[in-house]
């Protein structure tokens, strides 16, 4: 199925060819990096051949993010990628930890580094690896690269709910004075904005319960590229689709 992207009537270009940048940018642009596992079969390669081209592309994407000024979370693992079988769960661990270990390079680039989900579940190398990051980016204002890693949007609200309601249980909280700002403290994102921009390569047309609390006013963004196709040109063009959008928030 063709999916109407953008408007090439009203999209500029340079010189090159290339898809020129709006002037009116999102700040956080939100990924579901979709679509590895296809490219890999499309070629007659394993899974973990995919995900290997779609890491690559996640850092080139991501500094180029940072280059143009936008503020970006990504889904990297979700609470349902542990269904898949073990062995691909397994490239795609050792492939975030080769990540971790690579990521000086945002350092250098003074970007902030957060990572958002359930850790308990993660390797103990790579929860300390995370921490270490978090903590010599901190004072980083450039960019947050905001990973997800064995994330879900209803666990993460689940999470919340339970923090909340021991607040509840002890007396610091009380039911009357929780309000939506209460909620948004206590998720995993708690003092980051909300996505202004939610893209999915693949051609799927679902959320797939990411960000769900962060997305709320979301504009979405569907392509049939998949993932490791997925280049700065391509962003380009979700960002000139999003220039020509009208965001009212439930107003006039």
């Amino acid at each position: 199925m063709a999916l109407p992207f953008f408007n090439k009537k009203t999209v500029s270009k340079d010189e090159t060819g290339a898809i020129a940048l709006p002037e009116n940018l999102p700040q956080h642009v939100g990924f579901i990096m979709d679509g590895n596992g296809r490219w890999a079969t499309k070629r007659g390669m394993p899974t973990k051949f995919g995900h290997r081209e779609g890491a690559k592309n996640f850092k080139d994407l991501s500094l180029y993010c940072r280059d143009i000024g936008l503020r970006m979370p990504l889904l990297c693992f979700s609470t349902e990628n542990w269904k898949r079988p073990q062995d691909e769960v397994d490239a795609i661990m050792d492939l975030f930890w080769d990540y971790l270990c690579d990521a000086d390079q945002y350092l250098e680039r003074r970007v902030r580094m957060v990572f958002v989900g359930d850790r308990s579940r993660l390797q103990d190398r790579l929860q300390k690896r995370m921490a270490e990051l978090e903590h010599d980016s901190k004072d980083f204002e450039k960019m947050n690269l905001i990973l997800a890693i064995n994330y879900g949007g209803r666990d993460e609200i689940k999470h919340a709910t339970q923090e909340i309601a021991k607040e509840v249980q002890t007396g610091v909280l009380s039911p009357e004075s929780i309000t939506e700002q209460t909620i948004a403290d206590h998720l995993y994102t708690a003092g980051l904005p909300d996505v202004d921009l939610l893209i999915r390569p693949s051609g799927e047309l679902r959320l797939s319960n990411y960000l769900i609390w962060q997305c709320a006013y979301a504009e979405y963004y569907f392509t049939n590229v998949l993932w490791p196709d997925f280049h700065a040109n391509e962003l380009n063009k979700a960002l000139a689709d999003y220039a020509q959008r009208g965001r009212r928030f439930g107003g006039i």
